[in-house]
């Protein structure tokens, strides 16, 4: 079985400058478990490793489609463990590092999607866009409760996804997958950083000032004719695209505070993962301590 060290928690933590350091000292190298760093082109609002970081340690799933391609869950589930499968073959050990909580248990748990219908999401989307993602979130919440607690009512996309397979399937949407079921297919050991509420809020404020003064208005405006549905509804690129230029920077704070609320209870309910505060003076350290447990 291969052994397999996780980086997880919510943005702005302070997963970046950390797993740099834990990917030295433990001659791994770092897959990304990002939903959006694996769009080209999307390098800022995703606060993408550049280039040099990337020379530094090795990455892996970061700018491999076009943000016209919309990427399943399962599609990321296979290029993830392919990416671990070389990285371990090579000697080397693979670091996933990331915040997207779905994308994370797709990858290290033995968990399977159910298929997609065109017609049927195609459906839904005008229904979306004819009645709002609220309607369509409520419906889900009187058809599987379960399923939609895990699902933000903003998102459209994933609650097309579960009315989706509902239709299909004729059976709840939460019935496919069990969540509660926390048995990774590897030896795997799982760091998460977390910080005071009041710390993770300040640096989310300065993240987006960082990257609103870095270009992200125009970064949104290059690829935006180009971008996906998925892509479309990155933090930040969604925002640009839909804000008032004077709320701007208020509504991807907002945005982007509750976003990490909702990383920080979905990680939270993995007894697997060892919480580790990202203030503290010896968080590389402490981090250490926990990781190689299972990599020496």
């Amino acid at each position: 079985m291969i052994r397999v060290a996780a980086i997880v928690g919510p943005t702005a933590v302070g997963k970046t400058e950390i797993s740099l350091q834990i990917a030295e000292e433990l001659s791994a190298e770092i897959v990304s478990v990002d939903s959006m760093q694996v769009y080209r082109g999307m390098d800022i609002g995703t606060a993408k490793p550049n280039a040099d970081l990337r020379e530094r340690v090795p990455h892996h799933l970061i700018d491999l489609f076009d943000p016209s391609h919309d990427v399943s869950v399962s599609e990321f589930q296979e290029h993830a463990r392919a990416s671990i499968d070389d990285i371990a073959n090579r000697g080397r050990q693979p670091l996933l590092v990331g915040g997207s909580g779905l994308y994370y248990r797709a990858v290290v748990d033995d968990l399977s999607f159910p298929p997609r219908e065109p017609d049927v999401r195609t459906r839904l989307e005008e229904e979306a866009e004819e009645i709002g993602a609220e309607a369509l979130y409520a419906r889900l919440e009187k058809m599987d409760p379960k399923a939609a607690m895990k699902i933000d009512p903003n998102n459209a996309r994933r609650t097309i996804r579960a009315l989706e397979v509902i239709e299909i399937t004729g059976r709840p949407f939460s019935d496919n997958v069990s969540w509660d079921n926390y048995d990774s297919i590897y030896d795997l050991v799982a760091v998460g950083l977390s910080r005071s509420r009041d710390d993770l809020d300040a640096r989310i404020a300065q993240r987006v000032e960082w990257m609103l003064e870095a270009g992200l208005v125009d970064e949104v405006r290059t690829v935006a004719p180009v971008m996906g549905r998925t892509a479309r509804q990155a933090l930040g690129y969604r925002q640009v695209l839909e804000s008032e230029p004077s709320l701007l920077r208020d509504d991807i704070v907002t945005a982007t505070r509750r976003f990490a609320r909702r990383q920080e209870s979905w990680f939270k309910a993995d007894p697997r993962i060892t919480w580790v505060d990202a203030s503290r003076v010896d968080a590389v350290e402490r981090v250490l301590d926990v990781l190689r447990g299972a990599t020496r």
